[in-house]
């Protein structure tokens, strides 16, 4: 077993896919529209979704945003240089509100960012050579 991807209801489609394709590095791997139940579906992720957990953007065309209430959490996603790429998500407008730096009681540096729709993403410094 694996996981396979992490479903996110989004307020605007292109908006959404804009964020994490040109901010956060992710490829647009498929869309698919069902005009029947008026949603789009889009996949983005690092890699094939064959051998990489991706994310789902569902957009419900009737629908432009959600509460996100207290039961969600976050997305975590290793990067190699978080200070740079916290600088650079800043300079295109994205909204870094923990800047990068240790963890309470810990080393690993971390940062957290919102998406479009407000969703949490924790950033966490890994080099290649990090064990998970």
């Amino acid at each position: 077993m694996r996981m396979l991807h992490t479903m996110l209801r989004v307020g605007d489609l292109d908006r959404s896919i804009k964020f994490y394709t040109e901010l956060m590095g992710m490829k647009l791997l498929r869309q698919t529209d069902n005009e029947e139940y008026t949603y789009t579906l889009a996949f983005v992720g690092y890699g094939d979704e064959k051998d990489h957990t991706v994310l789902e953007l569902t957009y419900n065309w009737d629908k432009s945003e959600y509460d996100l209430g207290d039961g969600y959490g976050h997305i975590a996603i290793g990067v190699e240089d978080i200070y740079g790429l916290c600088e650079d998500l800043e300079a295109k407008g994205a909204d870094v509100y923990r800047k990068p730096g240790p963890v309470k009681g810990g080393k690993t540096v971390i940062a957290f960012v919102r998406d479009p729709d407000g969703y949490a993403i924790e950033l966490i410094e890994r080099k290649e050579s990090d064990d998970l």
